[in-house]
């Protein structure tokens, strides 16, 4: 009874609610605490969406993630921590959208071979190729910022949790990565053009 009293006082603050729906899992408290950010969580999907269909959907799949990701996390200032959740979602279904485009079905050719591949898909399997090469040549530590960042969407705190390491150094292995994984690429596509 206590969390529906607290439920109905605006003065409770958002670590409050935190920890009220992280002791009861009442989604009654998850929804008054998320009721206060859907202005903000619509601005940030329509943001990056940039389709308010979709952002709208967004914001109501961030409340999904949200219902599974909170009990799991310390969460010092929420609403920053809900603002970064939303980002990352967004730009995860970006990435998976822009790999996912519809192809024509063309049954006369079926049967042919080397035609099929066209310049553009040739140079992309050629970059990726030669990506997958120089990440190996990256520093551990590099490797794995870089593939937790850009490849699976991971915020800088998640990184933190999954490796131990200090936002600084997380920071610096992300970028020094990304330079080095760069100027690789650029090698091979030198040696590849001579």
């Amino acid at each position: 009874m206590t969390f529906l009293k607290n439920i109905s006082d605006p003065s409770a603050s958002d670590s409050e609610l935190v920890e009220q729906f992280k002791s009861s899992g009442d989604l009654k408290i998850l929804a008054c605490l998320y009721q206060r950010y859907m202005e903000m969580l619509y601005g940030v999907c329509l943001k990056y969406l940039k389709d308010r269909e979709l952002a709208k959907d967004a914001v109501m799949a961030v409340f999904e993630e949200l219902v599974l990701k909170l009990p799991r996390h310390n969460i010092d200032y929420f609403r920053g921590w809900l603002y970064a959740l939303a980002k990352n979602y967004c730009l995860m279904q970006l990435r998976s959208a822009k790999n996912l485009r519809p192809l024509e079905f063309d049954p006369e050719r079926m049967q042919t071979g080397e035609e099929l591949h066209l310049p553009g898909e040739l140079d992309r399997d050629f970059e990726l190729k030669n990506m997958s090469e120089c990440l190996e040549t990256l520093s551990a530590e590099q490797k794995i910022a870089v593939e937790l960042f850009y490849l699976k969407g991971k915020c800088y705190k998640e990184i933190a949790m999954h490796t131990g390491l200090e936002w600084n150094r997380i920071r610096s292995h992300i970028q020094n990565g990304r330079r080095n994984l760069k100027i690789c690429m650029e090698t091979k596509l030198k040696v590849m053009n001579h």
